[in-house]
């Protein structure tokens, strides 16, 4: 049987929908343009599918687990490979540069496909990704397996939100994503301390390995929870080119490519920064990712408070946070306790920024979620390629402490520029 008065209230609240204005203050031809309601299922506000969402939470766990792994495995994969630490650094940007077309074409390629054997098949290249990693002799196998991550990472983040809007009824979504990025929290916090950390002790291939298992149990989850989700919508690239006509899009997209940017041209060469400036052992570069993680899953729910009021504040605060952690360990980072104490702080700071991003783009653009999510993703992935390229020639270059500088003066010009064209940040 139909709850009426649930479906009633359901249908007031997508009606509602319709009035809403993305950024007002800075979107005149946003506001002129007719929004739509998302794409909420109304069955979901009968039976919610929760087990659904956790695999979507667990998924991303995966796909962020074995995208941070690089970060915490990069000397023993460079020593092993007989490569410099800045050209495996490219680990990162292989995922990333392929991240970027696969963010955006996802939506377009699979739009008559059932969104479930979407993320199945999303999953399945997280799996092989880690298993050809694990087994990669040389640094061109490395590189196709992190190709493969990317097309993975790139078409989840795409779907992700669109698929949650179908999951849950509208009112349950803020709770339903919480979840998903429980599993981005988790990862943050696990990824990079117990990856050092079980390489040192089981090597690097190991480790991959284990990424590859979560990959499997992942899997399982979700061909035993995700309903069956026909596309109910045909995104195609003309609406990617009207969502980059409005001006809030284009800033939330300008910001991210600067600060991402310049936190990942850091954070994907703080290994050798812990071991060559404050020389840390390896058991004290666990314990200060693990610092780093846990400041990051703070970081989100701090951030996640900012957002409320104010995403673009929120992306504001990180950035600036940021950028005096990363000028505080330029100058006095050879002090093991001031660089454990600042790399745990960076995490916090940037926890703050992801949550206010998505938010913000979501509030530019609620009529759209799978073209938008799309061009967020593109947006990561740029920064993030851009971000470890820049990197990988700095620490070669300059080594660990010049990058961690540009890390800072990227970050303090994101805050900004954000400041700069939209001084009013509780207006969004």
């Amino acid at each position: 049987m139909e709850n009426p008065d649930c479906q009633g209230q359901l249908l007031t609240t997508l009606k509602s929908l319709k009035s809403l204005k993305a950024v007002p203050r800075m979107s005149d031809s946003l506001a002129e343009a007719e929004v739509q309601s998302p794409p909420f299922n109304i069955e979901a506000s009968i039976n919610p599918a929760w087990a659904g969402v956790l695999s979507l939470a667990m998924g991303v766990f995966g796909l962020v687990t074995a995208e941070f792994l690089p970060a915490s495995l990069l000397t023993p994969i460079a020593q092993d490979l007989g490569v410099t630490n800045g050209a495996a650094g490219q680990t990162v940007t292989a995922t990333a540069v392929i991240g970027t077309f696969a963010g955006i074409l996802m939506p377009v390629l699979t739009r008559n496909f059932d969104r479930r054997l979407v993320m199945w098949s999303l999953t399945s290249l997280l799996i092989a990704s880690s298993l050809l990693a694990a087994f990669a002799t040389n640094l061109t196998m490395l590189l196709g397996a992190r190709l493969l991550l990317g097309i993975g990472i790139g078409g989840f983040w795409s779907m992700m939100a669109a698929m949650a809007m179908r999951l849950v009824p509208e009112h349950l979504l803020p709770r339903a994503l919480s979840i998903v990025f429980t599993g981005v929290s988790v990862a943050t916090v696990s990824a990079a301390p117990v990856g050092a950390y079980l390489g040192d002790l089981l090597g690097w291939r190991a480790v991959f390995g284990i990424a590859a298992g979560i990959g499997v149990a992942t899997l399982l989850v979700q061909m035993l929870s995700l309903p069956s989700l026909p596309p109910q919508t045909k995104p195609n690239l003309r609406t990617l080119v009207d969502l980059l006509k409005r001006p809030s899009i284009r800033l939330v997209l300008a910001t991210i490519l600067i600060s991402i940017s310049g936190h990942f041209a850091g954070f994907t060469y703080v290994r050798p920064f812990l071991e060559q400036v404050p020389a840390l052992k390896i058991e004290m570069i666990s314990l200060v990712l693990l610092a780093y993680g846990v400041g990051g899953f703070f970081g989100n729910l701090v951030g996640g408070a900012i957002t409320a009021k104010s995403p673009q504040l929120s992306v504001i605060t990180g950035s600036f946070l940021i950028a005096i952690t990363a000028f505080v360990l330029t100058a006095f980072g050879a002090s093991p306790w001031l660089a454990a104490i600042g790399v745990a702080f960076w995490g916090f700071a940037f926890g703050a920024i992801p949550v206010g991003v998505q938010t913000w783009i979501v509030q530019a653009a609620p009529d759209q979620p799978e073209g938008a999510s799309g061009l967020i993703v593109a947006a990561f992935q740029i920064a993030i390629a851009s971000g470890a390229v820049l990197g990988g020639l700095l620490v070669d270059s300059l080594g660990p402490t010049g990058v961690i500088g540009y890390c800072g003066i990227a970050t303090l010009l994101g805050a900004a520029l954000v400041l700069a064209f939209n001084r009013k940040p509780a207006a969004a």
